[in-house]
């Protein structure tokens, strides 16, 4: 095995953290010595041990550490936050070679860890190959704002849903389970006032922890007409409502309204930037999702293709008033999903 072998090893582990690491990265590492994994680790929820120590507690003996060379996906650690420094740790214990997937971004910690590592002798290696296991929250601090995903399930013909205040399911099992993980992927999800009212979302992860759940958002123009029976209010995982009028009851504990006289895509970011969120999943309705595109405000767009026509006077998929600039993206990554065709696609900017 080579360092990109070892290195896909600590991909591997880094990925058990998905949806329980915010704010925090995830990140895995794999302990190496003569040709011969010792222990694996990974960074299992905000606010435990980074990957670089729990990799090091499933040693046999601590002594094994000295010599030894660790692979972890994200450059470690040199300041003091929920736990001590991970470089420190690691010269303590007498490792020769540090092998990282990617310098962090974060300046906190960007270049700090390598260069502690360095002045105590360590060699420290850069495969820079594992951006996409924390593609949020590398944009989120090279943009200074959160990642913006747009996803949709649409029929062949374009349309998202039937006439009417029905809610249209369309895509199957396998595209469904798939916007499970997608929600994972993203600390925050929005929806827009009539997806709340017509489809009555829950907005979570059905097989997650309580601790797990992002953080759902909702537009909604009166909160004085907010309905407190409505599912989304039916668990306890934080809610936030952006209003132009604050309502006139008490509000569940997990709740949270924001006022403000007008709620554009560039408000919502920017309170979100301000709040430390790394990554929005907007996922409704066609006029909110316009809404991104036409403020240029969408980074990354996910649609579910269906093989249903539905025609008529069907709601279109990101559907809006007036003309929008048109947004470029790259060439998109086509999966199969059961019946249906996941497209995924990224700007070109």
């Amino acid at each position: 095995m080579n360092d990109q072998d070892y290195m896909q090893l600590a991909v591997t582990e880094a990925w058990k953290g998905l949806g329980a690491t915010w704010t925090n990265p995830r990140v895995g590492a794999v302990i190496v010595k003569d040709g011969r994994i010792l222990a694996r680790g990974y960074h299992h929820r905000f606010g435990e041990p980074h990957a670089e120590i729990d990799a090091i507690s499933h040693l046999n003996s601590l002594t094994d550490a000295k010599g030894a060379t660790i692979y972890v996906t994200l450059e470690p650690c040199s300041h003091y936050g929920k736990t001590p420094p991970c470089a420190d740790r690691l010269v303590a214990l007498g490792f020769s070679r540090v092998v990282i997937g990617q310098a962090d971004p974060n300046p906190i910690v960007g270049g700090k860890g390598i260069d502690r590592l360095t002045k105590h002798g360590v060699v420290v290696d850069n495969l820079d190959d594992t951006e996409m296991v924390n593609e949020a929250y590398n944009f989120y601090y090279r943009r200074k704002r959160p990642m913006v995903t747009l996803k949709y399930a649409m029929s062949l013909d374009g349309k998202i849903n039937q006439a009417g205040n029905n809610r249209t399911r369309l895509s199957g099992d396998e595209a469904w389970q798939d916007s499970q993980r997608l929600r994972q992927l993203n600390q925050a999800i929005l929806v827009g006032e009539r997806t709340y009212r017509v489809d009555d979302p829950r907005l979570t992860i059905r097989s997650a922890r309580d601790e797990t759940q992002p953080l759902r958002i909702i537009l909604i123009r009166d909160a004085r007409h907010l309905d407190l029976n409505a599912k989304l209010f039916q668990s306890s995982e934080p809610v936030w409502i952006l209003t132009s009028h604050q309502p006139t009851f008490a509000l569940p504990e997990f709740v949270k309204a924001f006022e403000a006289p007008d709620w554009s895509p560039a408000a919502v970011v920017k309170l979100l930037s301000d709040q430390g969120i790394q990554s929005l999943l907007v996922e409704g309705g066609s006029h909110v999702q316009a809404a991104f595109v036409a403020a240029g405000l969408v980074d990354k767009l996910v649609a579910y293709i269906t093989p249903l026509m539905i025609g008529g006077t069907g709601l279109s998929a990101v559907t809006g008033l007036g003309n929008a600039h048109m947004l470029r993206f790259t060439s998109p990554t086509i999966q199969r999903l059961g019946d249906d065709i996941k497209l995924t696609a990224r700007r070109d900017d």
